[in-house]
């Protein structure tokens, strides 16, 4: 289970960007934590990927009370989360062909032996194909570049993704392709899913259930 109990985060201890926040996702289930922009979901999502520490609250993962994040979590906690970003430009590396973006998180835990064999297994579900693999960020659309980023997330088999707005700037045929990968990953790994967005159409449609942002915070 992941569970965030009174979370309260930000970038200034002032004026936090979420405040008293509650959120628990079963195993294999998929949340839509549906909001406007700029209310804090992104900042309660990056709690969530165990990518920023809470100023007050915990977080509870597979049954372990997070006491590091970032670079500071433990390492079987860290790769048991797959994160999809908003913005794919400013989540990969300009200087990394698409074939590498992917395999990051397989060298930097010590897995290079199986990057050939999930790139062959990953590209093709994603919709890389052709000379795709061995273009940089700046040579392909942002769709591209998600998909990229769609398949560094999964590449380490994760038992949890969260979305954060992961199809905002994409059009519809690329949306409807990379929920689908989505949802076939976790049909296959049983992995949870929180899906963040501000399209209540698109969230009801993808998730087992959908909470406003209201719902999870206080006044």
């Amino acid at each position: 289970m992941l569970e965030l109990k009174d979370i309260t985060a930000g970038y200034d201890r002032r004026a936090p960007a979420v405040r008293g926040a509650h959120l628990t996702l079963r195993p294999g289930e998929s949340l839509g934590l549906l909001g406007p922009s700029g209310c804090g979901k992104s900042t309660l999502a990056r709690v969530a990927a165990l990518l920023h520490r809470p100023d007050r609250g915990s977080v509870t993962l597979d049954g372990r009370t997070v006491t590091g994040f970032s670079h500071r979590a433990p390492r079987s906690l860290r790769t048991a989360i797959g994160v999809v970003f908003q913005q794919p430009r400013l989540s990969a590396d300009p200087r990394l062909r698409l074939h590498d973006l992917i395999a990051e998180p397989l060298r930097a835990t010590g897995r290079r032996a199986e990057v050939d064999a999930r790139l062959a297994e990953l590209a093709p579900k994603v919709g890389l194909v052709g000379d795709l693999l061995g273009r940089r960020p700046h040579e392909v659309s942002d769709g591209q570049l998600q998909r990229a980023c769609l398949a560094r997330a999964l590449v380490l088999r994760p038992r949890w993704l969260v979305c954060d707005e992961m199809t905002a700037m994409l059009d519809a045929s690329t949306t409807a392709a990379l929920v689908g990968v989505v949802e076939e990953y976790r049909a296959e790994a049983g992995a949870g899913l929180l899906a963040v967005g501000h399209d209540p159409v698109l969230l009801e449609r993808w998730c087992d259930r959908t909470t406003h942002w209201a719902e999870i915070v206080k006044d």
